[in-house]
């Protein structure tokens, strides 16, 4: 009997990864499975034998995996590549690439190529594993894995990581290690697997390349080059040269084995300035910059070998010693220097910068020459350096590789680092001196330098966190701001909210052109209308439906003196971004089409947002713009973060020099008002009390026990009102907050801080008399509580007051009757009326009158204690209460007009 052919496979989504697959490639091809239910999985063969025998024996009767001639391209739809991006190395599933309209989704922590796929969705990042990345796709997505899915992915990360110890090992690894541990690792599967016992002829092949292996000097850098030949293949070649690696404590290895008709090369590296990727990559092959492989045909073992040796002298950088490149015997400014005597000193040498050094010539610190130009321009002449000098420095030794100086420059952007040797400063490298040595050597700059990193992509973030709409007018405005021929991003706290996965529906975007023209072409796109700013470049596009849209012209800021607005420059999105406040609200992503979603971070911002730290971008912001305390402070308080240590002393320092004192009342009040929108905004303010900030605005607003419990009662009892969902406006949190403030505060005190903080007249009528209104409602309270009297005495004596009032007293009172009965005030008794009204009194024979209010207010009193619920019992009682006013004016009428009448 025939054998039977299988029917076609008919999916939408296949997933495969690179041939010649390692457990990288299988471990990220299983955990895309469960980003794409439903998915048929393609595997590409490998040539190491324990990844085969486990596949056969495991992987392939647990997941879905056919094969790729089997599956029918009439209903595919998606594509999606892992481990690689590269087109020739997916050989098995080329007849789906032609596919019209293919979706091609990739998944790869390799460096790109020109034989890169071109991607709809695209996830590169550059961790020690591809499972790695995937597992982060799946914790952010809450999936759950079985323990064998959980073993299985482990193994990827396990070993393209070396169990954590290659150089390519990142934190996100180590994550997504400890996330897959959680659901259940078998981890003597995982030791099993990876230890890879040797066979005869495996250590046969091992003692060749030891004995065969020669070191030679590139560049300054050790590479060991070393081969074997085999009669016919033996597995595990890759096992055997980080054997060698870790037995013979090699930095870089290429191992070359002839098997059968080709040439296997292995190549592993242990530092920076070989990277083995590229290399493997002109070879045919690929990889990272510290583990590659690749296979070579119709070439034999020489030229294979020279074939190596002329793409290192050409890949390789030279190792350079910073001890070679130094400016020595440098500049140096003691800590307790004056800034203006400091910034002589640089503009006499010509510096850009100068390390600070104490009494004793140690290095504590380093100062800007531009930073000590403004703080002179702002009148900080005569203070000493150590006040504005950047503390958190790095420097290096003499006998530092010259790369660790170029991470510090062009990745942490520190303009200048000291060599330093006893804790003394016996040279500089500076950016000219980096410059120079690039300019002179044939160098490239490492692409592994945090300043050269790729830009990350969020689209993925947006399309999960953003509503669909609001996406849509995202990308409009990208093609629009094409059409212009400029650059669109969104910026500011959207983008930081986003990161955050906090929901933030307003929009800034900057454009690097004419803000307002494009503001005025999306409207003419989506209808609305344009409020334009000409003074600042900016405007507010309003839709139809009525989002806003603020649109700004990239800028930069200077202030002319210490507390002044700003005066507006055209300038880049790096300059508009620096004039920002903080780093997490200096981020953008880009919008045109071309670079949609790609994160532009130049000051670090993702690092302070993961360490959860507030910091400032220069070191006169607050000199600039003593508001940007309060905003620190909120910031802190709303995301639970922590004010760094270097811009809390640059804080106390703006305070101490009393900047604060300068700013307008009218800055000062506006600022408050947002913070006291805040959540917890007691702990704003008591932040704002240990900053000594309270007392500066006026001595009787400084905290005490009894005042922060106040404080926090109010953050209670508005968390409690706005769980109520009323339909009347929200109370103004501020004017809260603010009677809390002033409770140990005398009237004509409470008149002097409305005027320092310039109210207008109307808000200073209206805050002075709610204060007196409040006064006087809570010595009625008062008289109530001692007379026990009923709910309705309490409800006449504060239904005058408005909610700022009403919540104000019931976070002020510790009596538990008078909170509920506030709160029952609030809640149903307010808005309950009486069903008589004056016209029933004018039936019952009263003349219109003050009787009638006073009768109307009797009615409802007793309605509020459920005495008269029913309009029949109101209307009785109302009865009985006009012949009592009646029978008093005829009482009160001369005995004439009685007879008379």
């Amino acid at each position: 009997m025939g054998q039977t052919t299988p029917p076609p496979v008919q999916v939408e989504t296949v997933i495969t990864g690179h041939t010649s697959a390692d457990f990288d490639c299988l471990a990220a091809i299983i955990a895309a499975a469960r980003l794409y239910p439903g998915a048929a999985l393609v595997f590409p063969g490998s040539q190491e034998k324990n990844l085969r025998d486990f596949y056969i024996q495991s992987a392939m009767y647990l997941f879905n995996f056919v094969s790729g001639k089997d599956i029918d391209p009439a209903f595919v739809k998606r594509l999606v590549v892992v481990d690689t991006r590269q087109r020739g190395r997916v050989p098995h599933v080329q007849h789906l690439l032609d596919i019209p309209g293919l979706e091609i989704h990739l998944y790869d922590h390799h460096p790109d190529s020109p034989d890169d796929l071109p991607a709809t969705v695209s996830t590169v990042r550059n961790w020690g594993s591809t499972a790695a990345i995937l597992v982060h796709e799946m914790m952010g997505k809450d999936i759950s894995l079985t323990p064998e899915e959980a073993t299985i992915i482990s193994l990827g990360i396990y070993e393209d990581t070396g169990s954590f110890v290659y150089p390519s090992t990142t934190p996100h690894d180590l994550r997504a290690a400890a996330w897959l541990v959680e659901h259940g690792v078998e981890l003597n599967v995982v030791g099993d697997l990876l230890s890879r016992d040797l066979t005869a002829e495996q250590v046969r092949v091992l003692n060749a390349l030891l004995k065969l292996a020669e070191t030679h000097d590139i560049k300054g850098i050790k590479v060991v080059i070393t081969q074997a030949t085999m009669d016919h293949y033996v597995g595990d070649f890759a096992v055997l040269a980080q054997k060698m690696m870790e037995m013979e404590s090699i930095r870089v290895l290429f191992a070359l084995g002839r098997m059968d008709d080709r040439i296997t090369v292995v190549a592993r590296s242990r530092t920076a300035e070989v990277d083995v990727g590229r290399i493997c990559e002109s070879l045919g092959g690929g990889g990272h910059p510290y583990a590659a492989s690749a296979s070579v045909k119709d070439r034999t073992l020489p030229q294979v070998r020279d074939e190596i040796f002329a793409l290192l002298y050409s890949e390789v950088n030279p190792q350079h010693l910073v001890t070679n490149f130094m400016s020595k015997s440098p500049v140096t400014v003691r800590r307790d220097a004056l800034l203006g005597d400091a910034a002589a000193v640089m503009s006499r040498y010509g510096l850009k910068a100068a390390p600070v050094v104490d009494e004793d010539g140690k290095l504590v610190g380093l100062l800007e020459h531009e930073l000590a130009d403004k703080a002179v321009t702002h009148g900080l002449h005569a203070v000493q350096v150590r006040e504005y000098m950047a503390r958190e420095i790095t420097a290096v030794a003499p006998d530092s590789d010259l790369y660790r100086a170029m991470e510090i420059i062009l990745g942490h952007r520190q303009r200048l680092v000291p060599v330093v040797e006893d804790g003394r400063v016996v040279g500089v490298i500076t950016r000219t001196d980096l410059i120079h040595i690039l300019v002179e050597e044939p160098a490239r700059i490492p692409e592994s330098l945090p300043g050269r990193k790729r830009e990350r992509s969020v689209v993925s973030i947006l399309n999960e966190r953003i509503p669909k709409d609001m996406l849509d007018v995202l990308r409009r405005a990208g093609e629009i701001a094409e059409e212009l021929g400029v650059e669109a991003y969104v910026v500011g706290g959207f983008v930081r909210d986003l990161l955050l996965a906090r929901p933030n529906l307003d929009m800034d975007i900057v454009i690097e052109g004419d803000g307002i023209a494009f503001a005025n072409r999306l409207v003419q796109e989506y209808g609305g209308r344009v409020k334009e700013h000409d003074k600042f470049r900016t405007a507010v596009a309003i839709l139809p439906d009525g989002r806003r849209i603020d649109v700004a012209t990239a800028r930069l800021e200077y202030y002319e003196y210490p507390a002044a607005l700003p005066t507006v420059q055209l300038s880049s999105i790096k300059m508009d971004l620096f004039r920002r406040d903080f780093t997490i609200n200096a981020l953008a992503v880009r919008l045109n089409p071309k670079s949609f979603g790609k994160l532009v971070d130049f000051f670090d911002a993702q690092r302070d947002l993961k360490d959860r730290n507030i910091r400032v971008l220069h070191s006169l912001s607050f000199v600039e713009d003593p508001t940007r305390i309060i905003r620190a402070i909120r910031f802190e308080q709303r995301f639970g973060f922590r004010i760094g240590g270097q811009t809390e002393r640059l804080i106390k320092n703006a305070v101490q020099m009393q900047f604060f004192q300068r700013l307008t009342g009218s800055r000062i009040f506006n600022e408050f008002k947002l913070l006291c929108e805040e959540k917890n905004a007691s702990r704003c303010i008591v932040r704002l009390e240990e900053f000594k900030l309270l007392g500066q605005l006026h001595p009787g607003l400084e905290l005490n026990a009894k005042k922060i419990g106040l404080l926090e009662k109010i953050d209670e009892v508005l968390d409690w009102y706005r769980l109520l969902f009323l339909p009347e406006p929200e109370p103004d949190p501020w004017m809260i907050y603010l009677l809390g403030l002033c409770s140990e505060m005398n009237d004509a005190e409470v008149a002097d801080l409305t005027d320092r903080l310039n109210f207008s007249k109307r808000d200073q009528r209206e805050f002075l008399s709610l204060r007196e209104s409040v006064s006087t409602a809570f010595n009625r309270i008062g008289g109530w509580i001692s007379r026990s009297g009923p709910l309705s005495e309490l409800c006449l004596a504060i239904e005058t007051l408005p909610a700022e009032g009403l919540l104000y007293l019931m976070a002020r009172s510790t009596r538990e009757e008078v909170r509920k009965g506030i709160s029952l005030y609030l809640t149903r008794l307010r808005d309950e009326g009486i069903a008589i009204t004056g016209q029933d009194l004018r039936r019952l024979g009263l003349t219109p009158g003050p009787a009638y209010g006073e009768i109307l207010r009797i009615v409802r009193a007793a309605r509020i204690d459920g005495q008269a619920e029913a309009r029949e019992e109101q209307l009785a009682l109302a009865r009985r209460l006009v012949k009592k006013v009646l029978r008093k004016k005829s009482a009160d009428m001369p005995p004439a007009s009685r007879k008379g009448g």
